[in-house]
């Protein structure tokens, strides 16, 4: 039944209450009225390790993990978990590599690091970029998937849902970095500790239907009943390969989508901006711990649906279809909807936290990028309080944008996780490839960055489109493969690596012109022995890497 007894509103209240009153705690202790506005978007020195590592987890982690990754995990199994066991690698390079650069160069932002390399039209250009990705595209997702899932557990109206949580992580992110950080591991408790609970009770379903009872009995089950939800590497004649190609996923386009998102963007690394090299690799290491149980969290609900649809328990398959066809996504919400009253409520809390703190972190990130690289800029002379207050407007009216255009956007039929990352794919290369080179290349010019992100760009739509107007089929050979639809077409994350190579290739070949032309270039401040390691962080980091050799090495 689609809505939330007693005992669940009064696990939801403690829920609210405690991040409520938490952050107002926060914010009366740490709240300056002389803070400067890097203090306010950055927390300058304020979050400790566990605050900024509980932060980047919290932001990441949303409807769409919650939602979208169960799916995948109904219709592919644990090979989706490739993205979270990825992401626990990609963060220790970013913590190796990128973080000693931004924090050397006194980098805050995304578009101070462009203007500071490139010059100010390329980092103009990419500000408003993600201004409008931010909002129209993140935010607005964030906001409507969010709410249908919650409305859909609850029962609550879909407009209550998206008003409620879009005013819950308002009144947070007024308070700054700061409150949204400290009240972040709150939130990260809340969605760790419901999103088990639901792991725990979905495979106990499993090991109850087939009668024995325990996780480890139903962990048992469900490798046997569902063996091919087990394998992390695809082979080509997989059903599920075009969104998972094979190696690709330890070797191609993974790295670019992970690299990308962890390394290079505001929503993410603005978590460690503010914290010395110390405390920023510490929280980075602290969430790729986190991100190696995530799969535990996401993933295993999924695949435990899958065996009780296969068992059309607890009416299962007229629940998870619509209109004849099968949704992955709805595994989720009807699990959840199993749940007794109180770990329900939990569970409801969980998804709550995730959607709010997803919020929260975006529209900080939004608020940061427009008052320091796009209003600063016009308006030089402007005081640290006047951009505090430039920020705060920021966040309310960036809210509102997102609550307008998500109640008119609608969902999309594919839906889902990976609906979501393909198309994320389509500007991710070219922006990777701006910016690793602009770290490690000190030759590459401005003009070599714009080609890599409009470029880039263009060269993703043409490999997608290109199956409509030219027959693949002799092609298949070399990468490409055939989609739900009959069509040859590349996947996705091979379109990644391809279109990542040939925008680094681009790249060089411009910047070598223009240097050979005399064009000056700004290069940042890199030496070696700014890469160099404390003795526990890499423990940590080895530590990790083993646990991924270890995963992979069972489940290949």
């Amino acid at each position: 039944m689609n809505k939330l007894t007693n005992g669940d509103y009064v696990v939801f209240a403690i829920y609210f209450f405690v991040v409520a009153f938490y952050g107002l705690w926060v914010y009366r202790r740490k709240h300056n009225a002389d803070a400067t506005s890097n203090d306010y978007f950055l927390a300058k020195g304020s979050l400790t390790w566990w605050a900024i590592g509980a932060s980047l987890i919290a932001s990441n982690i949303s409807a769409e993990q919650f939602i979208g990754m169960s799916g995948s995990g109904f219709k592919m199994g644990l090979a989706i978990a490739t993205y979270e066991w990825m992401a626990a690698a990609t963060l220790m390079i970013v913590a190796i590599f990128f973080i000693p650069v931004y924090l050397k160069n006194k980098i805050f932002t995304m578009p101070q690091f462009l203007n500071q390399r490139y010059n100010g039209t390329v980092a103009m250009i990419m500000a408003v970029f993600w201004l409008l990705l931010y909002v129209v595209v993140n935010l607005t997702s964030i906001l409507y998937l969010g709410a249908l899932a919650v409305s859909s557990i609850s029962g609550v109206s879909l407009q209550a849902c998206i008003w409620g949580m879009a005013i819950f992580a308002i009144i947070i992110t007024l308070g700054g970095m700061k409150v949204i950080g400290y009240t972040d591991v709150i939130q990260v408790f809340f969605l760790i500790l419901g999103g088990l609970v639901t792991t725990y009770i979905a495979i106990n379903l499993v090991s109850t239907h087939y009668g024995t009872t325990g996780v480890l009995n139903g962990l048992k089950i469900m490798k046997e009943q569902a063996g091919d939800h087990f394998h992390m590497i695809f082979k080509k004649d997989n059903p599920n390969y075009i969104d998972l190609p094979g190696l690709t996923v330890l070797i191609g386009g993974m790295w670019i989508v992970n690299l990308n998102y962890w390394g290079c963007n505001q929503y993410i690394t603005q978590r460690a901006l503010g914290a010395d090299l110390k405390t920023a690799r510490g929280g980075i290491l602290f969430a790729s711990f986190l991100k190696l149980l995530m799969p535990v969290i996401v993933v295993l609900p999924g695949i435990a649906a899958f065996i009780l649809y296969k068992q059309d328990v607890f009416g299962f398959h007229d629940k998870m279809t619509i209109s004849g066809e099968v949704n992955p996504d709805r595994s989720y919400p009807i699990l959840l909807n199993l749940l007794p009253s109180g770990l329900k409520g939990l569970s409801f809390a969980a998804l709550t936290a995730a959607v709010v703190a997803s919020l929260a972190g975006k529209t900080n990130s939004i608020a940061t990028i427009f008052t320091l690289d796009i209003y600063k800029k016009f308006n030089p002379g402007s005081t640290d309080k006047n951009m505090v207050m430039v920020g705060k407007i920021t966040v309310v009216v960036a809210m509102l944008l997102g609550i307008v255009l998500c109640t008119h956007l609608g969902i999309d039929k594919k839906g889902g996780f990976q609906y979501i990352q393909e198309y994320t794919g389509f500007v991710s290369p070219g922006i990777f490839a701006m910016f690793i080179l602009g770290f490690f290349w000190k030759k590459a010019t401005s003009n070599a960055a714009l080609f890599a992100t409009i470029g880039g760009f263009a060269l993703s739509v043409g490999f997608k489109v290109m199956p409509a107007y030219i027959n693949l089929k002799a092609l298949a050979p070399y990468g490409f493969s055939v989609n739900n639809a009959g069509v040859y077409e590349m996947p996705f994350l091979d379109r990644m690596g391809f279109v990542f190579l040939i925008c680094v290739a681009g790249m060089y070949i411009i910047s070598m012109i223009e240097n050979a032309s005399g064009k000056k270039v700004h290069g940042l401040e890199v030496d070696a022995s700014m890469f160099k390691m404390s003795k526990s962080f890499t423990v940590g980091a080895l530590i990790v890497c083993g646990v991924l050799v270890a995963l992979y090495s069972v489940f290949w």
